[in-house]
């Protein structure tokens, strides 16, 4: 695993906490790494949106934020359904088999992290969407999900939606292997707002 994957699987899982300022001398320590590499990774992790400026030159985890969930949960939601519904034609067995052997490896591997789950979910949606061979809108709704994986790991963690997921995940799949686009569209799109707008409900209330 590279210092990137590291870091970044450590602020998913909560090792650093929300608000949290990083110092390059620390992590260096942590990670019994150089300061240059661990300087590179936090620009990169800020660039990606997992971090923000914190002072003149540092860096911070940011809170978690329902405003920021609810944009992100709204994009996709428009964006992801249109990827698909692209994709639709060009689906084969072969791609929806793979899509199928993703979502049964996540079944079948019990302990799974937050990192390990929010890569899984990407895969199987991506391996979808890869079909439609439309590498703008791809590389767009991409982006969204790495700014999502944070959200994504606290949401398996905190709230257990894991298997609620997987549920929608299969009827998606399902509709995709008879042919049923619109339907496909529309069980993505629920699928996405449901969890985001669950998320966003719990980050409003008053946290003890």
């Amino acid at each position: 695993m590279s210092l990137y994957e590291k870091i970044k699987a450590d602020i998913q899982q909560g090792r650093f906490a929300a608000g949290q300022p990083l110092k390059q001398v620390e992590l260096a320590n942590f990670y019994r790494v150089s300061r240059i590499p661990v300087r590179d990774v936090l620009q990169k992790l800020k660039n990606e949106g997992w971090l923000i400026r914190h002072g003149k030159r540092g860096v911070a985890v940011p809170q978690f934020d329902p405003l920021e969930v609810e944009d992100l949960y709204l994009m996709r939601a428009r964006l992801e359904p249109l990827l698909q519904s692209l994709a639709l034609e060009k689906l084969s067995g072969e791609i929806l088999g793979r899509a199928r052997d993703i979502l049964l490896s996540m079944e079948a591997r019990s302990g799974l992290s937050a990192e390990q789950i929010g890569n899984l979910n990407w895969q199987f949606h991506a391996c979808i969407y890869r079909a439609a061979a439309r590498p703008t809108l791809f590389a767009t709704i991409e982006q969204l999900h790495r700014q999502c994986e944070r959200y994504i790991g606290y949401q398996s963690r905190s709230l257990h939606y894991q298997s609620t997921s997987q549920e929608e995940h299969f009827a998606i799949l399902e509709a995709l292997h008879q042919g049923h686009g619109e339907q496909a569209a529309a069980l993505l799109a629920q699928h996405i707002e449901a969890a985001g707008q669950l998320l966003v409900n719990h980050l409003r209330q008053p946290q003890p």
